[in-house]
This record gives structure tokens, C-alpha cells and sequence, in this order.
């Protein structure tokens, strides 16, 4: 399988699909792995694009480290990563917690490769309630997370997938084979980087991050998410992100890249291409 090293030994699994077009770089959500956007990356690929996916340090077949779960060596990875495979003109499209890695990336790297910038269902700007982020959620809903995730995880998995990530909840519509897709990869996640996830999604804050991107970026949000609410996340980014695009898929939760796949695939590639 390809992997490359980064700074401090720990091994970053990717997968490299299609040749020709320009690049888009495809980073998952937690507790998810690049799976997650094996979807996309095929259709990029087949579209005549080079499709990049990668596994999270902790998560999936990359190197369960024991320190650096958090947003700036994601972002640092996310750099070695783009600098191994020599990207450049590259679109970057990040989904959920996906979402701050490539905002950090682009925050602690510049865009000197990066040509375009995606936020679908993204964690940005700061989904932790405090004093001067008052839209946020409250800690608690972060605290409970994090207490299920290490009493049991896999149930906590359960819980989500049958639950709000897919918005199965509404109306039961979803398949059994996505639930158990996000079964599978967040049990490949490390207990540690999982656990240690939670805090680097909710607590992290972009907003300087955002305020300093100068590509163009295309804010996609579902405005019945439930994990990260259309206020508190997709709309608020848009409005601090200099000229994003902001696309609203009304009745939609925050599991865009399965639930609405056909018509994310049409607007990335028509962005990409634009």
C-alpha cells in the first residue's frame, strides 16, 4: 500500500487515482478514513482528473500515533503529503473534520499549490460553544462524545450511523451498507486518535483561518445537519471566507458525500472545472 513518512516517523497512507487533469485532494471526516470518498476519487478519476485520498494519522491504515491528534500536524501531514506528490493547481475539498484540515493547511502553508478550496458539511469556523463563539454547541455535547467514545466506541459508532451523521433518524431512508460503512472504517480509527479527534473538530478555531483564505472556495452545506448545524458551521464560514459561494442542499444532513452523491459529484466537478 502507498504511504509516505512524515517528520516524526509516522507512516500516512494515500491513494492516487486517475492522471491528466488537475489534481483534487479529497481529506475525510472522524472517525472515517479516505474510503469515505472512494466515491468521489472514482468519478474525479473517470472525469479526467487526479483524484488524491489519504487516511488521517490514527485513522484507518495509517501509523497510530500516540501524540499529534490535533489540527496543526494534520495540516503539517496534509503538506508532506501534497509536497511528496508534487500537487500543484490542486483543489482541495474537505468534509467535516476534513474541513478544518485543509483550512489549517492552507493557514499554515500558503497557497502557492492550491488553486481552488471546497468546505462540504465543514467543521469551520469553531463548533464549540464560548464567551466571543456563542452561535457554538455547548461543551457538554463534546464532553458526552468524548465519554462514549471511551466507554464504548463501537456502540457510539452505532449510535451515530443509525442515528444523526446520516440524518437516519428522519425518515430511516438510509441503506444498511452506508450505516455499516461507518461502522467498519471508525472502528479502524485508533482509540486515542479518536478519542482525541473530538477535541481538535469542536474546539479549534478557524475563524482567523478562514478570514485569510484567498482562493476560490465553495462552501456546501446540508441545512438539517445534525452534527455540524447549517448556523453554526457552512453559513458562518461562507460569510468569512473573502467571495465564497455558498450551495445549500435544503433537507439535507451532514453525510453529503453518500447521502448526495450524484449531485455533490456534479457540483465539485463543475467547480473544479470552472
Amino acid at each position: 500500500m502507498p504511504h509516505i513518512t512524515v517528520d516524526d516517523g509516522a507512516q500516512i497512507f494515500y491513494r492516487d487515482w486517475g492522471s491528466g487533469g488537475s489534481p483534487v485532494l479529497l481529506s475525510h471526516g472522524w472517525p472515517l478514513n479516505s474510503d469515505a470518498w472512494e466515491a468521489a476519487a472514482r468519478f474525479l478519476a473517470e472525469n479526467g482528473h487526479r483524484a488524491v485520498a489519504h487516511d488521517r494519522r490514527g485513522h484507518g491504515r495509517s501509523t497510530q500515533t500516540w501524540h499529534g491528534n490535533e489540527m496543526d500536524t494534520y495540516a503539517d501531514d496534509l503538506a508532506r503529503l501534497v509536497e511528496a506528490l508534487d500537487l500543484r493547481d490542486l483543489t482541495l475539498v474537505g468534509h467535516s473534520t476534513g474541513g478544518g484540515e485543509v483550512v489549517r493547511y492552507l493557514a499554515r502553508h500558503g497557497s502557492s499549490r492550491v488553486a481552488k478550496l471546497v468546505l462540504v458539511s465543514a467543521v469551520p469556523p469553531l463548533m464549540v460553544r464560548t464567551d466571543d463563539n456563542p452561535e457554538g454547541l455547548p461543551a457538554q455535547v463534546f464532553d458526552d462524545m468524548r465519554a462514549a467514545e471511551a466507554a464504548d466506541r463501537s456502540q457510539l459508532y452505532r449510535d451515530l450511523a443509525d442515528g444523526p451523521f446520516f440524518g437516519h433518524n428522519r425518515n430511516g431512508d438510509v441503506s444498511r451498507g452506508f450505516r455499516d460503512a461507518f461502522w467498519s472504517q471508525g472502528t479502524a480509527c485508533g482509540h486515542r486518535a479518536a478519542y482525541e479527534c473530538i477535541a481538535a473538530f469542536s474546539a479549534t478555531d478557524f475563524r482567523e483561518d478562514l478570514r485569510g483564505i484567498d482562493v476560490p472556495t465553495l462552501v456546501v452545506h446540508g441545512d438539517d445537519d445534525q452534527i455540524v448545524p447549517f448556523a453554526v458551521g457552512g453559513q458562518r464560514s461562507a460569510a468569512m471566507v473573502p467571495g465564497a459561494t455558498l450551495t445549500v442542499y435544503e433537507g439535507s444532513g451532514h453525510a453529503l458525500p453518500d447521502t448526495d452523491r450524484e449531485r455533490l459529484h456534479a457540483d465539485l466537478l463543475a467547480f473544479v472545472e470552472s
